[in-house]
């Protein structure tokens, strides 16, 4: 299997992102507010991926050793650097998660739920069980608990298909959308910081790190036809698990708009 047969696998579930109604649905800037408090958790826990490929992929405890493939482990530490450590539009150093909390409270949308998990999933310990707890709609929850399964079964091309096919290669084309959409119907309010953070996704992922993944997964499936059905497998569920949180986000939407 070749990783282009792997994209005409995802195709249906690509054109159903990409053409998914929430788009439409962000007009004001309540719903805009809905829709950062909710991609919020899409975007930490992206770096739960990114993360354990790193501990996977290269040595992160000591005593030090060299981690088996160079390449991949040159590919996951610069991915690291700039998801962990980039260059905010006022020239400071920040994770692209503190980036986009930076975004949201800049806007005027809520905090509060995120970091009320955050500090729950700090509290207890156990990542499942706060998920399972939470108060968040279920489809976010079956989100974050699939990243986190994956993340817990450690088989390193699966984490990475998840964080390749669910994430990089799929971002620029969806951010530009999200992108246009924001431009679009937002023109009089200051969405610097926001704009910012998906621009600046959206140059990394389609230049550098979305083909840098894809060499990842080369190296770590090689010839293995298993690791290749298990690659297709785990890249349909997670982009499934992503139309799943875009639903729970237009669900959200319209259950405020009946509110007013």
């Amino acid at each position: 299997m070749t990783i282009q047969q792997i994209e005409d696998a995802i195709t249906p579930q690509k054109k159903a992102l990409l053409q998914h109604p929430l788009y439409e649905k962000v007009k004001t800037i309540t719903d805009l507010h809905s829709f950062l408090e909710n991609h919020v958790f899409a975007v930490w826990d992206f770096m739960s991926l990114l993360k354990a490929l790193q501990s996977k992929l290269t040595c992160t405890t000591t005593p030090w050793f060299a981690s088996p493939n160079p390449e991949t482990r040159y590919l996951i530490n610069e991915i690291v650097l700039a998801e962990e450590s980039d260059l905010t539009i006022d020239g400071r150093r920040q994770s692209h998660y503190e980036m986009y909390i930076e975004a949201m409270q800049d806007c005027g949308a809520n905090t509060i739920e995120i970091d009320t998990f955050l500090s729950e999933v700090h509290s207890l310990q156990n990542i499942f069980v706060a998920i399972k707890t939470s108060n968040l709609h279920p489809k976010i929850k079956a989100f974050l608990d699939f990243t986190f399964r994956v993340i817990e079964e450690g088989k390193p091309h699966e984490i990475a298909a998840a964080f390749t096919f669910g994430r990089e290669d799929l971002i620029p084309n969806m951010f530009t959308v999200i992108l246009k959409n924001f431009q679009t119907n937002f023109p009089d309010t200051d969405l610097s910081k926001l704009i910012y953070y998906f621009e600046r996704h959206i140059e990394l992922d389609a230049d550098e790190h979305g083909p840098m993944a894809m060499k990842m997964i080369t190296e770590l499936c090689g010839e293995d036809a298993q690791k290749w059905a298990e690659i297709e497998a785990v890249s349909i569920l997670a982009l499934e698990k992503r139309i799943g949180l875009w639903d729970a986000i237009e669900e959200t939407i319209a259950l405020k708009e009946e509110m007013v």
